[in-house]
């Protein structure tokens, strides 16, 4: 059997069943293992080997989703994390994406949304749930302005390209991407391509439907 690996962190058994089974009812998603906390699953996270970690935020134990994800970033940095919650709160979105998860998905969302979530995920990009994006929008975008050729590279930092993409996309050097995107990422006062994405999608430079 093959597919995108996936790991299943929540404390709640009927929650991880039903995810299994839903995920695994698609031929390109395997299910690797689940565990009920942060603690278990860094026990396991070698033996498991995943691609995506679908987790919970709230979890019983010393560890929270926003640690357990940091934690799981240090051991193995080319894992993504899908955090799952039943928060639409943008101050705990910000958080998880600032500890390094790709993806958030509200538990209340269609299972859909969450297909897509980890597909897009696996492809490399950061997926934000479209109501949770939906209320984002309206708060609107900071007051730092960026040029019209941060702006393009803000753009497709969202999109998921690398900087060498991003260099053959504007036909410019690997340095001058470099540049570019550690002044974005100052201007807008975020750390990260993910909370990047968020900026992006207040200023209108990406719409929601590019993110899938």
């Amino acid at each position: 059997m093959s597919g995108i690996r996936i790991v299943l962190v929540d404390d709640h058994r009927v929650v991880t069943r039903s995810l299994k089974a839903y995920l695994e009812s698609f031929e390109d998603m395997q299910v690797v293992g689940i565990a009920s906390s942060g603690e278990e699953l860094l026990a396991h996270l070698h033996e498991w080997k995943p691609q995506i970690v679908l987790q919970d935020l709230l979890m019983p134990g010393g560890w929270d989703g926003i640690e357990t994800t940091k934690r799981v970033l240090s051991k193995a940095p080319n894992v993504k994390v899908i955090a799952l919650t039943a928060s639409v709160d943008e101050a705990r979105m910000m958080g998880v994406l600032r500890a390094g998860a790709s993806g958030y998905v509200r538990k209340g969302a269609d299972p859909e949304v969450l297909l897509s979530a980890v597909r897009a995920v696996a492809r490399g990009k950061t997926y934000i749930d479209p109501a949770v994006a939906s209320r984002i929008l309206q708060s609107g975008a900071g007051h730092e302005d960026l040029t019209p050729r941060e702006a393009e590279v803000l753009r497709h930092l969202a999109l998921g390209l690398s900087n060498k993409e991003i260099a053959d996309a504007l036909a410019i050097g690997d340095e001058t991407v470099k540049t570019h995107v550690g002044n974005v990422l100052g201007k807008l006062g975020v750390d990260n391509r993910g909370q990047a994405t968020v900026q992006a999608l207040k200023r209108g430079l990406i719409s929601l439907e590019e993110l899938d």
